[in-house]
Formats: structure tokens, C-alpha cells, sequence
């Protein structure tokens, strides 16, 4: 929805296309280390409109015949059964999630290693899956001294220890199920064992933000930092690109701090470093692919104060910290954006005092916003979204999508035979009862058509909403966010 900033074509073609060169330059062969998500990037999808989701995986898909994916998990976050946030799995089982995910696109995973290995039970149980799984695996074990003991961990004691990825295409792709799992490592190591077999290879990597020839303040960068907050990276200018070529490139603190050591590495491996800079190692295309700066902008900006509203509810909730709150309250004042400039967190805010309850507010394509207040069926998202469905047919409010004696029994039910206190019907409920009344009502019917409309749009609500709400209005792609407050002063709130 809404106007777009980003040429996604002109992207997946300079992108393939610098690949190709990097591959080039090292003789055939390169160690592509993956940054960030490979699949469904929605952040960059908010800050880039125009960016498809899965951009990166049509860029691979490109180069699918000289693609080979190495997936790199930490033994430790195995052990420590580790979950990832976004859905709610183990690190290991992540790992099977990428391989199905991969292959079922035409891409060909090679094998798996586990980082950091130490003998760890769990590690070693995983290991076995794998091979029962038919899948080929390979340990790499802790260095002492890494990453600054640089004669130590180019010796057959340091990198040496480690097993020797076998693979047999010119693109190596090395991901992994999250931060913290040793790509870079694991491409270091493979350089150090091709170059004792005297095979050429080169490292790089691909990473999207921030931005590396876009402004150290543009808002696009400004909403990286926001988005790693919880991190703690900051963009700088990189010192090294700048005296190496008297130009300017944003980096993040991590590359430009490890720089160094890399280049020593690189120097011991090869013989020299074939970088003179972080921002010289990668090969991200998407500053060259904005086509609206102000789209972007804007864009930038609304998602700094989505992740500043999510910072705050997770303070609140006791999950979070005070110091990512104030970085982005920070970064609100560098972007200049605040909560009372948002059309939708005005609304909600608005709604809620008029009615005594909970409210929310959407923006619709055309600019304008529309809102939906608790009721004694629904709640605040569950009105919103048939406010909004309403609007987009250009169905008169008066007209009812859903009678009353479809709603009714479905609040009974809930309540006299599931055991529900609460009767309001949530949106995923709403959203069938609105499918069911189609097949007799033409409005009802419209209604549903206009539901693709919703996506990319911006939603707030004047309190913490339902996790299942809220995860349905993710499903239908809304960018939510929350007044940093229940409805109620219950203690237990799902």
C-alpha cells in the first residue's frame, strides 16, 4: 500500500550483479557472509517502500546454479536452548526450518556447522539428527584468544583445529539462525584451509544497513539503530574508508572495531588484505536503489517511533530496559519525530478519552484515518479493522457486515461453553464470522475484498492489545504499535 521509494527490480539486478563481480575478483570462489534476516525482511520492507520482503532470496535465487548455503549454528546456544523471539522456536530446529525453506526454493544447502563446539550433550545430539538426517555437519571449536590473538588463531592450533567445509560451488553462502553464531569465523576458517590447498577464495559480506552511502543522521540509518537497539550499535563514519579514500561510508561500531584484527587475519592467511576498509567488504546495492528520498524518509520515521512504542511496552511488561527507551527517544529527536506527530497515535489517543475504553486508529492509503472503539462483541482491533474494511469499500457506516444474530451465538459459545470471561470477539473471530456472512451479504462480501488493502499500514492502540490480536494483524501485514498500558490492572494479562 501507499507510495513506493524503492526500485526492488533495479535492486535484485545491481545486487546479483556486484555478487558476480566480488566472485570474480577472488578467482572463482567466495565465502558471502549473510547479515540480518535472509527471509521475510520486513524491517527493510517498512523503511525502503518498494523493498519486497523476500528480495533476498529472489537475488539468490538469480545465482541459484552457483549457490551452495552453509548454515552455522553455536553449539552453546544449542545447549542453552535458545529461542528465536519472532517464532518462537530453537536455534536447532531453525536450523531444519532454513533447510526445508531453502530447498523447497531451488537452493542447495551443502551442509551445517556448529561453532564454539565443546562437547556440549545437546550439540552432540544435534549432530546425530543431523546424520540420521542425511545431512552433512561439521564442527569448529573455541580459539583461544579470538578475535585479538591473531598468531594464534592462524595456526593449525587456532583456525586449523576446525574441520574443513567440503563444498563444490563458487558462491558460498554462510548463514545462520540468528546473531552470535560465528559466520564470519566460519569464513575465516575456510580461507585459512583453501589457501593451505592452494585453492583462491575471498570473504565478503552482505549486510543492508545501515546504509554504507547514505548520511550517518538519514533516517533510514537512523531506524537501524533503532531496530538493534537492544544491541547497542551505532553508526559512525568508517575512519578507514575515509583515509584510504578521502570519502565518506557509514558503517556500524562492530565492523569498524574488528577491522583490524580482520585485516591482520587476512594478511596472515593471504599475504595481504585485500580490503582497505569494513565498507570496502561489502557489497549491499540499496542506497543506489532509492528513487524517493522523502518516501523513505518518512518511512524511516514512523518506524523509529513504532520501535520506540514497542521499547516502551516491553519496559512496562518488565522485559525490557530503560537505556533502549531512552536511545530511542534519542534517535526520535535526531530523526524529529515525536508521538504527537502521528496521525494514528493522535487518533487512538483521541477515541480512547471520548469513549471511557480502549481504541484504535488506521491509517488508510488515501491519507486519512479511521477508528474502531471497544464495544460489548468487539474489541478495539477487531472494530478497527471492519472500520477500515468499511472505508476502503465505500460502505456507509450505518450498514452492519455482520448481524447481530451471527455475532451473538458466537459470543455465547465463547463464553457459556468455552469458559471465556471476556465475550468480545477477537479479529481472527471476526474475520470468519465476516467470510461466513459473505456468502448472503454483497457488503459483507466487498468488505472481504478490500482486505489486501490493509497491507502496510499503520495501527495504534491506546493499550497493550491481545497477543493474538496482534499477531493476526501482523498476518495481515498492519505495522501495529501500543500505549504502553493495560486496559485493566490485572496482574496476568494473555
Amino acid at each position: 500500500m501507499g507510495a513506493i521509494g524503492f526500485d526492488n527490480d533495479k535492486y535484485l539486478a545491481m545486487q546479483s550483479e556486484q555478487i558476480r563481480k566480488r566472485i570474480d575478483q577472488f578467482g572463482g570462489k567466495l565465502y558471502l557472509e549473510f547479515g540480518g534476516k535472509l527471509f521475510d525482511d520486513y524491517h527493510a520492507s517498512r523503511v525502503l517502500p518498494g523493498f519486497a520482503p523476500d528480495s533476498k532470496m529472489c537475488m539468490l535465487q538469480q545465482l541459484k546454479d552457483d549457490v551452495e548455503v552453509v548454515i552455522v549454528i553455536n553449539a552453546a546456544d544449542i545447549e542453552s536452548n535458545k529461542i528465536r523471539g519472532d517464532y518462537g522456536i530453537t536455534y536447532d530446529e531453525d536450523v531444519l526450518r532454513l533447510i526445508d525453506t531453502f530447498r523447497e526454493l531451488g537452493l542447495y544447502v551443502g551442509s551445517v556447522v556448529l561453532t564454539r563446539y565443546n562437547g556440549q550433550p545437546a550439540a552432540d545430539a544435534f549432530l546425530k539428527r543431523l546424520t540420521n538426517l542425511g545431512i552433512k555437519n561439521y564442527r569448529h571449536y573455541p580459539i583461544a584468544g579470538y578475535p585479538s590473538n591473531v598468531a594464534h588463531i592462524v595456526s593449525e592450533e587456532g583456525l586449523g583445529k576446525n574441520d574443513y567445509i567440503e563444498t563444490s560451488r563458487s558462491l558460498v553462502v554462510i548463514t545462520a539462525p540468528g546473531p552470535g553464531s560465528g559466520k564470519m569465523a566460519t569464513c575465516l576458517s575456510q580461507l585459512y584451509h583453501d589457501h593451505n590447498r592452494g585453492v583462491k577464495a575471498g570473504y565478503a559480506k552482505f549486510e543492508t544497513f545501515p546504509i554504507w552511502n547514505l548520511p550517518l543522521k538519514h533516517p533510514v540509518n537512523l531506524a537501524y539503530e533503532a531496530a538493534t537497539a537492544d544491541l547497542n550499535d551505532v553508526d559512525m563514519i568508517d575512519p578507514f574508508h575515509l583515509a584510504a579514500y578521502g570519502e565518506t561510508a557509514i558503517n556500524y561500531n562492530r565492523d569498524v572495531e574488528i577491522f583490524p584484527v580482520l585485516s591482520a587475519i587476512f594478511q596472515c592467511i593471504q599475504g595481504s588484505c585485500p580490503y582497505q576498509s569494513p565498507t570496502d567488504m561489502g557489497v549491499n546495492m540499496a542506497g543506489n536503489c532509492i528513487i524517493d528520498d522523502d518516501i523513505c524518509c518518512e518511512a524511516s520515521r514512523n518506524e523509529i517511533l513504532r520501535r520506540y512504542f514497542a521499547a516502551c511496552v516491553d519496559l512496562y511488561k518488565g522485559t525490557g530496559d530503560e537505556s533502549q527507551v531512552q536511545k530511542l527517544d534519542l534517535l526520535m529527536n535526531q530523526a524529529g519525530v515525536s508521538p504527537e506527530s502521528s496521525p494514528v497515535v493522535m487518533a487512538a489517543r483521541k477515541k480512547a478519552a471520548e469513549t471511557g475504553s480502549p481504541a484504535g486508529a488506521l491509517l488508510l492509503p488515501d491519507g486519512s484515518v479511521v477508528t474502531g472503539k471497544t464495544s460489548e462483541t468487539l474489541g478495539a482491533a477487531s472494530a478497527l479493522i471492519l472500520n477500515a474494511l468499511k472505508a476502503l469499500g465505500g460502505i456507509d457506516d450505518q450498514f452492519d457486515l455482520i448481524s447481530a444474530h451471527v455475532l451473538e451465538p458466537i459470543c455465547q459459545l465463547k463464553t457459556q461453553h468455552l469458559r471465556h470471561h471476556n465475550p468480545r470477539l477477537h479479529p481472527d473471530e471476526v474475520l470468519l464470522a465476516l467470510a461466513i456472512s459473505a456468502l448472503t451479504n454483497p457488503m459483507a462480501a466487498l468488505a472481504q475484498d478490500q482486505l489486501d488493502k490493509l497491507r502496510g499500514s499503520d495501527a495504534h492502540f491506546s493499550v497493550i492489545i491481545n497477543e493474538e490480536d496482534e499477531n493476526l494483524l501482523r498476518r495481515l501485514n498492519i505495522n501495529v504499535s501500543c500505549e504502553p498500558h493495560y486496559e485493566n490492572k490485572r496482574l496476568f494479562h494473555k
